[in-house]
């Protein structure tokens, strides 16, 4: 089966010209992939030969939503998207005042363990390909009929477990005949992969990073997310230094408040310590309900802010959207196929 979603403009040129094709057949065909066709039919300006090859290899399987949910809070829609393989992933659509965000998952399932996380409850099944990373922000704008300005990989899965699907991905959704979304209007979360987050700097994208932290000591973190046992947090920290000087983009700091765990006074004061002198954003997250975790929202969001802050650290408590759809931050889980009564 050949991925041609997967492939770049100038891979297309070399795949059209073993069908015999003239090299422009490429981009036409990565504009009508782009626009999310879902059968070669569509390819009107096409040969019928190289759409009947294009059948031979394997078609273009597009996603198709298994299920849709709207929240009456605010509209935030979350779709369960069903991949050609029968596996399901989740992506959401979130509107505010400065565009549409869509934000989308890496993988089917996720390795990394973190507790207060629904995604990985089931373990990680198996990584996206570029092409299914960019259908999802091609059939959300789609299906929504809405123009999507920015994205965010923060959804289902470990951006950097998946780092060259990731990274081809970045390139298919910023090309100009394609999406042509520009890299700072993308975010991508990590849990910390220190050689991933080293090897993204390298490349010198103009992307924002997300580090999620949720504690600046070894004990709290390492309770919360099995990954900084084999880390720790000042290598974790020194890490996002080096992105910064590499980039000199600036690193915002996921940090999700929980009750009683990471939420107290000398937590705040240690945090703004690790993030005293670097140029740092860290987003206060009020821990969203996941039905398996006995953890629980804190009380002291606040509190934490308003340290941080006559610390000189930039702190903002982020918006809940779509909270009454299970949509919100940490939410997000790998689900089997819906019945066809479930389904709305």
């Amino acid at each position: 089966m050949t991925d041609l979603k997967s492939m770049t403009p100038e891979e297309l040129v070399s795949w059209c010209r073993l069908q015999g094709q003239p090299a422009f057949r490429a981009k036409q065909l990565f504009q009508w992939l782009s626009r999310g066709v879902t059968s070669t039919e569509e390819m009107t300006n096409l040969p019928k030969a190289l759409r009947a090859k294009i059948d031979q290899e394997g078609g273009i399987s597009p996603l198709t939503v298994e299920r849709k949910q709207v929240s009456k809070l605010d509209g935030t829609i979350k779709y369960l998207w069903r991949l050609a393989d029968g596996n399901c992933i989740e992506t959401v659509l979130m509107r505010y005042h400065h565009g549409n965000s869509v934000c989308i998952s890496s993988q089917v399932g996720c390795a990394m363990g973190c507790a207060f996380c629904a995604s990985t409850i089931g373990g990680k099944v198996r990584n996206l390909t570029a092409g299914e990373l960019l259908d999802q922000v091609i059939f959300t704008q789609k299906d929504a009929d809405l123009t999507i300005s920015n994205i965010v990989l923060m959804g289902i899965g470990e951006p950097l477990d998946n780092y060259d699907n990731v990274r081809r991905f970045l390139t298919l959704v910023h090309h100009p005949d394609g999406l042509n979304i520009g890299m700072r209007h993308i975010s991508l979360s990590t849990c910390g992969l220190i050689k991933g987050m080293d090897r993204l700097a390298e490349e010198g994208l103009q992307l924002t990073l997300s580090v999620s932290l949720h504690a600046p000591d070894d004990a709290t973190r390492s309770a919360l997310m099995p990954i900084n046992r084999g880390i720790g947090v000042e290598a974790l920290f020194a890490a996002c230094r080096r992105y910064f000087a590499k980039t000199g983009r600036r690193i915002s700091y996921e940090y999700a408040m929980i009750e009683g765990v990471n939420d107290t006074p000398q937590q705040a004061a240690l945090l703004a310590d690790q993030l005293e002198g670097t140029v740092a954003h860290v987003n206060l997250i009020p821990l969203n309900h996941v039905q398996e975790s006995p953890l629980r929202p804190s009380t002291h969001v606040s509190a934490f802010q308003r340290q941080l802050e006559k610390r000189g650290i930039t702190a903002t408590v982020r918006r809940r959207l779509g909270s009454d759809i299970d949509a919100s931050c940490g939410q997000l889980r790998r689900k089997a196929q819906k019945s066809r009564e479930e389904r709305t």
